[in-house]
């Protein structure tokens, strides 16, 4: 809402968010189902889902109406076996400039409790596909969260990330303080939330927050090349991959580890392994059947 837009300008200063270049990136047809995001299906084989947050006016403040909708588009991209990875991005301006202040400002503990506050947000890091963010402008707070709750981060040179909660009297609730020492390691985490700085895209990247930085107006590009190139893989092993690398920031090494072994061995149970092990020794494109 304008609550967080005023937050944000307060914080960066009103020039930036006017500077950014509108119109440069084109996005897909509306669907009229949702009135917070756009929903489309991309790529050459038109196997990437592509989910576009959409409240321009309010730096695409992530509200509890645009967290459902978005929850149920992952869900229906990820039941969709003609899609093999999905990517989730903004506009130029903003991915996703925080979680909706005015929406949560009258909150209190028992009504989080009770109504299980921000439990939509689980239907993206639950989601079996991958998950892609493409992000440009800003990604502040639930922004930068939402961002970490994918796979993967790719950014445009203009965006900016951080977690400024501690501004207006609170701290992340969505991720912030377990997601960013996991990327970024204890002592830059603690700089980030206890400070509420933002910082850039090549920073992020230095950090290894990001995977990698484009111009702004090659990003989602970039991106939708990246999910077509993951969707040239068996999207079972692809499904498999993902969990075990998961797998590594929950657990201690020797059980990752054997984890590991354990999804591997699997693998010799699928057609698609032997698929892939029989084009390789015969120097052929596989053929794989999710099998």
């Amino acid at each position: 809402m304008a609550s967080v837009a005023g937050l944000t300008r307060f914080l960066l200063g009103k020039n930036v968010i006017n500077n950014s270049r509108a119109g440069a990136i084109k996005f897909y047809s509306t669907a009229p189902q949702y009135e917070n995001i756009k929903i489309e299906v991309v790529g050459e084989k038109k196997n990437v889902g592509l989910i576009q947050l959409h409240r321009p006016k309010a730096l695409n403040a992530l509200c509890k109406p645009l967290f459902k909708e978005l929850g149920k588009a992952v869900k229906d991209f990820d039941a969709d076996k003609a899609i093999a990875a999905i990517i989730i991005t903004g506009n130029e301006k903003a991915f996703a400039a925080g979680a909706d202040i005015k929406e949560m400002q009258n909150n209190t503990y028992s009504s989080n409790t009770r109504d299980g506050f921000l439990q939509e947000w689980e239907d993206v890091s639950n989601c079996g596909k991958p998950v892609i963010a493409a992000v440009n402008g800003f990604a502040l707070g639930g922004g930068c969260e939402l961002a970490m709750l994918c796979d993967i981060i790719y950014a445009g040179e203009n965006a900016k990330f951080g977690q400024p909660e501690i501004n207006i009297g609170t701290i992340p609730g969505a991720g912030g303080t377990q997601r960013l020492p996991r990327y970024v390691g204890k002592s830059k985490a603690m700089e980030i939330v206890l400070t509420g700085n933002f910082f850039g895209a090549q920073e992020a990247e230095k950090m290894g927050l990001v995977s990698k930085v484009f111009p702004v107006d090659k990003l989602l590009e970039e991106t939708i090349k990246l999910a077509e190139r993951i969707g040239t893989h068996s999207p079972l092993i692809v499904k498999m991959a993902k969990q075990s690398v998961n797998q590594a920031y929950e657990t201690t090494l020797k059980t990752g580890l054997q984890f590991e072994k354990s999804l591997f061995y699997g693998t010799f149970a699928t057609t698609d392994r032997q698929e892939g092990m029989n084009a390789f020794i015969e120097k052929r494109t596989p053929a794989f059947k999710n099998d």
